[in-house]
């Protein structure tokens, strides 16, 4: 077999003038993504090696490797915090780090993949194992050092389930909502209706969101051998049919299976088989057994714990009829709010719609407390808007839709992200609704749940049902916040791990905030990714052959000094030294030099965009640089603005430095796509000349500082 010191033909040599390859992706933002391109191309050149840089965003990938480059290539360094698909690099020498070490050793990297191992297809390189040489990240794809290969697959699995819940979770309300019709079974619609079709179109994808979410985190793992296992195990958790059960086991059980399947694939791939057999392993050999062993062992090893679950938890509550009402309210609470459509949350919902013709008030519980995970987690997303980046706000205010129609799977996305917070929460909300309704003998004479029950007449008792939920709602959202402020808000999860997750439907870039802890294995990287540019991602590559732009004449910048960045950057926008001495005030400030332009419109609200986008994940890049950017109506046309600080401010970058050179990007919500990008791009590419740094920061004036930075463009 051949050894990663001698590689086949192609593989890669280790002498000078190598052709190198790299890849540079963050899964929320570009400004890492091109800050780490323009450090390696930078590094390999003052090498003399040559280099093309492949960076990968929500928007695409960009400078794309060709088959040819590949093919002639020494090594590829692939500098990532999200899944970078490898395998058009089998054969060749592969370096998997994370995105930060291609910024701050860039050097260091180019001579380590002289040695990396040999990718072999099925996540053999070496440099991707756990304590292998180079620092890289685990063979799935993982990040950079110390980021956890668990944490990254289950944000992987999150991401690409979101636009399913979302999806099927509106087309089954609205069919709801237009089609359905109030009976003794509940809302119905008529089968012959076209409103029935929409309703099924939705409720398939209710159906795949649970073997997404399965398949994804598999194959965050053990990469595409693993992707079939994981969503069959999926399919199968969710089908309780399969294994003697009225309920299956729901999102947690797609998260074992999907877990399972990864592991499994992953150790079969470590078992040494003929060379003959090499080639149909990871399409035939892997993903049959793997798929068989994972759901004969979950059909017939964790289904009958599931089933027994079930059927004991059905009787021990009809054991509790007729006690307190607010008890059964409650524990019922409890349980419909636990797994959002799990075992748990079926064996409430089935024990109170079998009651609905002989004691509707524990139906009516049941229905209060139904609405109230998607509900909470809706409401906290707009309490505390700066807690929470654009995609999950978008995902809150689909929840709060699900939740009016009685869809508790609305909060599912929620809960998979952060379950140590949210599920408490949810649990605490569902709990306090339950018993309200309890005690109000609220009646529901339909097995449904959520306020569109009451707009349809089903409910008796209307106005306590509607302060049960309002009570439980509230407390959902509150416990929620506090919960997420204990534990270090939005910045404690930092990146979004999606990488496919970018793919699925754009909602990766997405990024919703992260519970580390949720797997018992703090990410230490997470910053990492989230300290890139929020959710904005790259429009533009990077290559090492071509030179950093020239510095243009002291005149021709003079006659460009009103064009600075298409304009955006004006001399009323530029300070030569900032008053501020930490970063919130540092920002006001910003703000404050940008209204000058009369392209704010409030300046208040600019500087409440500014620290939400920083509580997601500083903008202190390094380097001595911060970039505070925000997406926002609060300013009319996109705006820069850039100041000085000599002495610096503490940003949280992570290499410790204190930002000297600020700038400040202010875009509306309606021009945020390209421009956003587009801008960021060009800075931070420009910002990892040193010797152009050095420029800005001696530059005399501001009229200096405007020829400066006329370089830019």
């Amino acid at each position: 077999m051949t050894s990663p010191a001698d590689p086949p033909n192609g593989a890669g040599a280790s002498g000078p003038g190598l052709k190198l390859l790299a890849v540079t992706a963050c899964p929320t933002g570009i400004a890492h993504t091109y800050m780490a391109a323009e450090k390696l191309a930078q590094a390999a050149e003052s090498l003399g090696h040559a280099m093309k840089v492949e960076t990968q965003g929500s928007i695409g990938a960009e400078n794309v490797l060709s088959d040819n480059d590949v093919r002639d290539a020494d090594g590829i360094i692939i500098a990532a915090d999200k899944d970078v698909d490898r395998s058009r690099f089998v054969g060749k020498r592969v370096l998997v780090v994370g995105v930060a070490e291609g910024i701050h050793h860039p050097e260091r990297l180019i001579e380590q993949v002289r040695s990396a191992p040999v990718y072999d297809g099925d996540g053999g390189s070496a440099a991707g194992r756990p304590g292998a040489g180079g620092g890289g990240a685990a063979g799935s794809g993982g990040g950079g050092k110390g980021r956890s290969v668990t944490y990254k697959a289950l944000m992987n699995g999150v991401s690409y389930m979101i636009p399913f819940v979302v999806v099927g979770g509106l087309l089954i309300a609205v069919s709801l909502a237009l089609g359905g019709d109030t009976t003794p079974k509940g809302i119905v619609i008529p089968d012959d209706s076209f409103w029935k079709s929409v309703n099924d179109i939705g409720v398939i994808g209710f159906q795949l969101m649970i073997p997404i979410l399965s398949g994804y985190i598999a194959y965050a793992i053990a990469d595409r051998p693993a992707l079939v296992p994981g969503m069959v195990g999926g399919w199968i958790a969710a089908h309780g049919e399969l294994y003697d059960s009225e309920a299956g086991a729901g999102f947690i059980g797609a998260i074992v299976t999907g877990f399972l399947a990864g592991y499994l694939v992953r150790w079969i791939k470590m078992v040494k088989v003929p060379k003959f057999v090499q080639p149909i392993m990871p399409i035939i050999v892997i993903p049959i057994v793997a798929t068989s062993a994972l759901g004969l062992f979950f059909i017939y090893v964790l289904g009958e714990p599931i089933a027994w679950v079930f059927e004991h938890l059905t009787d021990w509550l009809g054991g509790l009829t007729g006690t307190s009402a607010a008890l059964l309210g409650t524990i019922l609470g409890l349980m419909i709010a636990f797994d959002m459509g799990g075992p748990v949350n079926k064996t409430a919902f089935l024990f109170g719609a079998g009651l609905v013709s002989k004691n509707p008030e524990v139906m009516g519980m049941c229905a209060a407390a139904i609405p109230v995970p998607p509900l909470g987690q809706g409401l906290a997303t707009l309490i505390r808007r700066r807690m929470f980046d654009d995609q999950e706000q978008e995902t809150g205010l689909a929840a709060l839709f699900m939740g009016f129609f009685g869809i508790t799977e609305g909060a599912i996305p929620f809960a998979a992200a952060r379950p140590a917070r949210v599920i408490p929460a949810n649990m605490l909300g569902g709990a306090v609704a339950g018993a309200v309704a309890g005690l109000a003998s609220v009646e529901d004479n339909v097995p449904h749940g959520g306020p569109i029950v009451a707009l349809l007449g089903a409910v008796d008792g209307v106005p306590m049902f509607f302060v049960a939920v309002v009570i439980g709602t509230a407390a959902t959202a509150l416990t929620t916040i506090a919960l997420m402020s204990l534990g270090g808000g939005a910045a404690q999860g930092g990146g979004e791990a999606s990488g496919p997750g970018t793919a699925a439907g754009g909602v990766g870039g997405t990024g919703l905030v992260r519970e580390p802890a949720l797997v018992g294995v703090a990410a230490e990287g997470a910053g990492a990714a989230a300290s890139v540019a929020g959710s904005v991602s790259a429009s533009a590559a990077v290559s090492a052959s071509a030179p950093a732009p020239a510095a243009v004449s002291e005149g021709a910048s003079a006659e460009r000094a009103d064009q600075v960045l298409s304009g955006y950057l004006t001399e009323q926008t530029v300070r030569e030294r900032l008053a501020a001495d930490g970063k919130e005030a540092a920002i006001r400030e910003m703000a404050e030099l940008l209204a000058t332009s009369g392209k704010v419109a409030d300046a208040a609200e600019l500087v409440r965009a500014a620290l939400a986008r920083e509580e997601q994940g500083t903008t202190g890049l390094g380097e001595e640089i911060a970039i505070p950017h925000a997406k926002t109506d609060a300013v009319t046309e996109p705006v820069v603005g850039f100041a000085r600080s000599p002495e610096g401010i503490e940003w949280g970058a992570l290499d410790g430095t204190k930002a000297k050179l600020v700038f400040m990007i202010a875009v509306p919500e309606a021009a945020a796509g390209d421009e956003h990008l587009r801008i960021l791009a060009l800075l931070s590419r420009k910002l990892m000349s040193a010797e152009f740094r050095e420029r800005l920061l001696e530059a005399a004036d501001e009229a200096a500082i405007l020829r400066v930075l006329g370089e830019i463009e």
